[in-house]
């Protein structure tokens, strides 16, 4: 039957329309796995949206290589070890030294293109040695959320979203993790035109890329943790509208993701504590026991900051290190 039928394609000239191979490197490969916000509207090009997105997958062989468009900052770790800064465009080799012959695992993740930052962060593939491939990573059991602004985006730490206690937080758990967070950003429209999550965080890329809607059935976070105040006040945003726009904001997460653990932290200089706490206690009120609001004080250590507000690697670490066992316990 299967020479009969190989044979009618071949006299009618049918073929199959072409495929990426899983385990061939390319950006469709079932074996690569994308946290976070991509643009996969071209199948030979993914975009990451937002802070601290990554891709994750295992491979073969003794070494792996990086295709890009135009010039990029990034990140790679491999085999678990410290994230390790590369730039460049074409071509860019991930292992100079080249690796013991085996299975290893990979993580990219991009500089996040916002504010005067105008890198090309498109992932076009992988490069792997002659016969070698891509597998599935290890699943990772849980999904966690964070939202927030240049503290949650990294600004100020040596390796940007890679060193933020979000990204840190993640990986300590063994989670998957993603930073919706771009510089300067609030709760809260403002008159003066403060980027505000009340509007963008429902959109793709926060609309640094158009105003598209996120598609929120592409994944379901098991937590979400917020960290958003801190620029609303020096926008000038009272109290009793912050308050107001935070249970606003919590009620409509609820909406998009019904089961999942929320985490209120209490802004690491203390803006807006008492109203943060205020809009989890009135979601609590209304019958939604699994909002929490988490109390920073204390968190960040004497030398844990870089400038007045921003946290160095040292606070970032700081913050992973008592938030994450937080999130843990009620997931």
């Amino acid at each position: 039957m299967r020479v009969i039928i190989a044979l009618v394609l071949a006299l009618t000239g049918w073929s199959a329309p072409a495929l990426a191979a899983t385990g061939d490197g390319s950006p469709s490969d079932a074996n690569i796995s994308f946290v976070g916000r991509w643009n996969k509207t071209n199948a030979a090009a993914y975009i990451p949206y937002w802070a601290g997105a990554y891709l994750r997958t295992g491979f073969t062989g003794k070494t792996v290589k990086l295709k890009q468009r135009n010039t990029i900052d990034l990140w790679a770790s491999i085999d678990g070890k410290a994230f390790t800064a590369f730039k460049g465009a074409g071509t860019i080799n991930l292992t100079p030294v080249a690796l013991a012959a085996g299975n290893h695992t990979l993580i990219v993740s991009y500089r996040q293109v916002a504010g005067s930052y105008t890198g090309d962060a498109v992932f076009q593939g992988l490069t792997l040695d002659a016969g070698a491939t891509t597998f599935k990573a290890p699943a990772r059991p849980r999904l966690v959320e964070f939202i927030g602004d240049s503290i949650t985006a990294g600004t100020t730490s040596s390796q940007l979203a890679v060193t933020d206690y979000a990204f840190k937080a993640g990986e300590q758990l063994g989670y998957d993790h993603t930073q919706i967070a771009i510089g300067g950003m609030c709760l809260s429209e403002t008159t003066d035109g403060c980027w505000a999550h009340e509007t963008r965080y429902w959109m793709s890329s926060g609309g640094q890329a158009g105003t598209d809607p996120w598609d929120f059935s592409r994944y379901t976070a098991d937590g979400v943790v917020i960290n958003l105040g801190t620029n609303d006040k020096s926008h000038g945003v009272s109290g009793a509208d912050f308050q107001a726009e935070y249970i606003t904001f919590l009620t409509k997460i609820r909406a998009k993701f019904p089961n999942t653990k929320i985490f209120a932290l209490r802004t690491f200089i203390g803006r807006y504590a008492a109203e943060t706490q205020a809009a989890v206690q009135a979601r609590n009120a209304a019958g939604d026991p699994n909002v929490f609001y988490v109390d920073t004080t204390g968190w960040l250590p004497a030398d844990g900051l870089s400038d007045s507000v921003h946290p160095n690697d040292k606070g970032h670490q700081a913050i992973a290190d008592r938030l994450a066992p937080v999130i843990s316990s009620r997931l």
